[in-house]
């Protein structure tokens, strides 16, 4: 087991360039095996769920390259197979195999999907689009099984706005005899981003981005080229690490449109903040003001940036508070804050952060984005080593996470 040392107290200083969103990336892989022929996917993040899903896709037969930024997808031969094993459990993002293999072979049967464990992420909405286009959906043994004679499209709103029903019920629609209509649609730069590799691949999408988006089902899908967008957590991240270090980090390589919600607040705390045509640089100052922030569906401000702005929210004067709408209690970070000194309270979904003097302590990552935080603590701390278990869900969203920090001038490493 691998732990994360962290000596703190030094501000980050320089250039990092982010990569490609992993939250597009677990889509968009599935989303090439509609294809006919091969697609190749440019500026793909190098983490641990995208090589688990290069295992899943070899296990259904498609034949995969996966090097540096790039991945080759040939799905010429792939096959419908049940997809159970361990590999898919442990990934949340296989469930984007559901529609993919559903809109392309009328049937799929793939255990349940697993993840970060912060809080249960039911699949409903997911089932109901499915349901609506024509398929059969059983639960078997933990395994769902999916099955249609023929997909026609129809018009499905969902009961809550949902980034994964979103792009399943597009997956299965774009193969669909007939027109699909999707109202109350998630509306992220992820979901435009599956839309735009579709679109390239022959299918006919309208309204991605918005809260209805209408796809015309077609027969077949071809092969085509696709960069990744960059990927806007990655970079919020280590926006709101250079604040917490008092730095001056530029981060380079990112769409400053889709980090507006951040940029905001981050502003309104006192963050100085220079946009570019493709950067943010981010100059941190001795004090920042207390705020309330209020984690929403996008355009609001990310969920999965709640827990680094927790972090940085002990380091402003007075009384903050942040909320999280989009998940009742995604804040399983925060004991571990509060033994490294913070002093927080929860109350039903929004935790009161007052300003704090974080202590270096051994602390354990429960998921990803609670990893995060832990290490902007840690870099937050004037003496003594921070210790980070649970490294294992911080590799699966920040590839190179040392070598980056190392390169801002942390004082940073792995032991094992």
């Amino acid at each position: 087991m691998e732990k994360l040392i962290v000596t703190g107290g030094k501000p980050l200083k320089g250039t990092i360039r982010i990569s490609g969103a992993k939250n597009s990336a677990v889509a968009l892989i599935p989303t090439a095996l509609m294809a006919d022929s091969t697609v190749v996917l440019d500026n793909m993040p190098v983490l641990r769920d995208i090589t688990t899903y290069k295992s899943i896709l070899e296990d259904l037969g498609a034949r995969v390259n996966f090097s540096e930024d790039q991945m080759v997808i040939d799905p010429s031969s792939l096959q419908s197979i049940e997809m159970i094993d361990d590999n898919v459990k442990q990934l949340r993002a296989s469930y984007y195999l559901m529609g993919a293999l559903l809109g392309k072979f009328g049937e799929a049967v793939i255990g349940l999907p697993g993840g970060c464990d912060f809080e249960p992420r039911p699949i409903d909405q997911h089932i109901k689009g499915f349901e609506a286009l024509g398929a059969e959906v059983r639960n078997e043994h933990g395994s769902i099984h999916i099955k249609a004679k023929q997909l026609v499209g129809n018009k499905i709103y969902l009961d809550v706005v949902s980034h994964g029903a979103t792009i399943n019920i597009m997956l299965a629609a774009a193969r669909a005899k007939g027109t699909t209509i999707i109202e109350n649609a998630a509306k992220e730069p992820e979901i435009i981003d599956v839309a735009t590799l579709l679109n390239a691949m022959g299918a006919k999408i309208k309204g991605a981005g918005t809260g209805t988006i209408r796809i015309e089902g077609v027969e077949e899908l071809k092969g085509c080229r696709h960069s990744i967008i960059p990927d806007r957590i990655q970079a919020g991240t280590y926006m709101i690490a250079a604040a917490a270090t008092k730095g001056d980090v530029l981060v380079d390589n990112i769409i400053p449109k889709h980090m507006e919600a951040l940029t905001a607040k981050l502003e309104e705390m006192g963050v100085e903040i220079h946009e570019l045509d493709e950067g943010i640089r981010v100059i941190g100052k001795p004090s920042y003001n207390s705020i309330d922030v209020k984690a929403l569906v996008y355009p609001g401000f990310a969920t999965d940036l709640q827990s680094p702005m927790t972090t940085l929210l002990t380091q402003a004067n007075g009384v903050s508070v942040l909320t999280d709408y989009v998940f009742n209690s995604r804040f399983k970070h925060i004991p571990e804050l509060i033994r490294m000194g913070a002093k927080i309270k929860l109350e039903d979904r929004s935790a009161v952060i007052e300003q704090s003097d974080l202590q270096s302590a051994k602390v354990k990552a429960t998921d990803l984005r609670a990893g995060a935080s832990l290490v902007i603590a840690g870099l937050t701390v004037k003496t003594g080593r921070t210790e980070i278990t649970g490294v294992e869900y911080i590799d699966r969203g920040y590839d190179n996470l040392v070598d980056n920090l190392k390169q801002l001038g942390a004082d940073v490493w792995r032991e094992s």
